[in-house]
């Protein structure tokens, strides 16, 4: 016990007492902290009566103290020893302090009984707002009236932090960059979204002083994936929790029997048919009828745009700002990341910008069907590629477009903190400091289209490109360009003719 450390100077003072038999026996004081004054005071009487011989009332009196000493030491012991079992008593295992992804929703206001129960420990729930209720048509509020819902729960607090401008700044725009799109369509609004949760997640777990962290992810998903490694690449001293790959609840209906089990109060909010996942960069929609490939979506699952059929019958031109790659200002105004991609979800949302349907591999293995909404993204990747075609020469393109693939797989799968995606990205970041100027775009009916794009970096030369004769250019030259780059092909052609 950590207690007999601090008794260590007093390991030489026995206690020499008589037991109902009327046999001697020696008995060392117990090491429980609370009992070192009485220990202390006991063990100076002892030094002065050491060597002397007690006879009569005297040695009756020490030997009555001495048995009052040793039972309030053991009773001492025993509620130490009772107060540890207690404390020791989870199911599973014993952790001091958990900090829980919580988003207030039935699963995790379930995990927070689920892992006293089960681990004994403290939960500090954390919630991230990476602007999952300020683009939203239906008004829903995700952050209002968490803390004491959190509480009720039977967490000790809530801690909330606000990773907008962090999650646009160091996460979004370096994908942007870096022109990454999974398979073809998908934006990664998820896959961006939870480093920078889990990260926060890794500092708060140090400033709370926790030595785990949990998450409500299911063992089918890919965020389970990238959560963890976050989490092993920040601290790899902390412990993972993850209930849904450990307990028995089977779906919603398991929950609310353990919710009400355990006196937590049920989220009165509508279970919506979908599955949703909502930051400012996207809107994901999965499950029921989308579950089907082949059933289209209905026109009432859109959250943050409206029908494409639905949207005005004038078009709106956006003109974008873009400095070394990275968006700077809306129409000549200058903002923040944040609000930046704020204001383009506005407008891009209005003109139904932004849809995808797909069917996608995730990265356990299976297959999935998806529906993403990201306006303000949409616009973007089409503006800061077509700036790229001005300011890229097609070898520098060609290398950025074929690296753009592996980053978005390094993301897609969790990877963001691999040294691999942080040299690429210091690749990206090298090739497009000349990628500088403004795209202007036209949004009509869920189309996006560039009218004007202009950089002060521009490669294309109108005196070289024109048809007109010039000097730089020598139409003359290309027939000795074309002998020479056609060369093996034409000996190809010559073996086979036997010429």
């Amino acid at each position: 016990m950590a207690q007999s450390k601090a008794l260590s100077s007093y390991a030489s003072l026995n206690f020499h007492c008589r037991n109902r038999d009327g046999l001697h026996y020696n008995h060392k004081p117990s090491s429980t902290q609370k009992s070192i004054a009485s220990f202390q005071a006991l063990g100076a009487k002892w030094s002065d009566l050491r060597g002397c011989a007690l006879s009569g009332r005297t040695r009756n009196v020490l030997q009555t103290r001495c048995k009052r000493a040793i039972q309030a030491v053991l009773s001492s012991d025993a509620k130490l020893e009772t107060n540890e079992a207690t404390k020791s008593k989870g199911l599973r295992g014993q952790l001091n302090k958990v900090v829980l992804a919580y988003s207030g929703g039935l699963d995790t206001s379930v995990i927070v009984p689920w892992l006293r129960e089960n681990y004994g420990c403290e939960v500090v729930c954390f919630t991230a707002d990476v602007g999952q209720e300020v683009q939203n048509f239906q008004g829903l509020k995700e952050l209002e009236g968490l803390e004491e819902k959190a509480k009720a729960s039977g967490a000790c607090q809530l801690v909330v932090k606000d990773l907008k401008e962090e999650f646009v700044r160091d996460y979004i725009f370096p994908c942007l960059r870096a022109g990454a799109i999974y398979e073809r369509k998908y934006l990664l609004g998820t896959s961006m979204a939870r480093p920078v949760i889990a990260k926060a997640m890794v500092d708060v777990a140090k400033e709370v002083g926790a030595d785990a962290v949990a998450h409500g992810c299911t063992g089918k998903g890919n965020d389970q994936v990238r959560f963890e490694l976050t989490f092993f690449a920040l601290n790899p001293e902390l412990n993972v929790v993850a209930p849904w790959r450990e307990w028995d609840i089977k779906g919603r209906e398991d929950a609310i029997e353990y919710a009400k089990k355990h006196n937590v109060p049920v989220p009165v909010t509508k279970k919506s048919i979908y599955s949703r996942d909502r930051n400012l960069w996207h809107l994901s929609h999965e499950g029921d009828i989308l579950e089907d490939p082949a059933n289209e979506p209905k026109k009432d699952m859109y959250m943050m745009s409206v029908d494409p059929e639905d949207a005005p019958n004038q078009p709106e031109f956006v003109e974008i700002g873009i400095e070394s790659g990275l968006p700077i200002s809306v129409n000549g105004k200058k903002l923040s990341p944040a609000s930046l991609l704020s204001e383009l979800n506005e407008i891009g949302g209005r003109h139904g910008i932004g849809r995808i349907d797909m069917v996608e591999n995730r990265l356990v293995g299976m297959k999935s069907r998806g529906v993403y909404e990201t306006p303000g993204g949409s616009i973007l990747f089409t503006a800061a590629r077509e700036l790229e075609s001005l300011t890229l020469d097609r070898e520098t393109m060609q290398v950025k477009d074929s690296l753009a693939l592996k980053y978005a797989e390094l993301v897609y799968a969790g990877r963001w903190f691999d040294p691999l995606r942080e040299s690429m990205d210091a690749f990206m970041e090298k090739i497009t400091e000349k990628t500088t100027g403004s795209v202007t775009l036209k949004l009509y009916k869920g189309s996006v289209s560039v009218t004007s794009r202009t950089s002060p970096n521009s490669l294309y030369r109108q005196d070289i490109s024109s048809f007109e004769s010039g000097q730089i250019y020598d139409q003359a030259d290309a027939a000795g360009f074309i002998r020479l780059y056609g060369l093996p092909m034409k000996v190809r052609a010559m073996l086979e003719k036997g010429i």
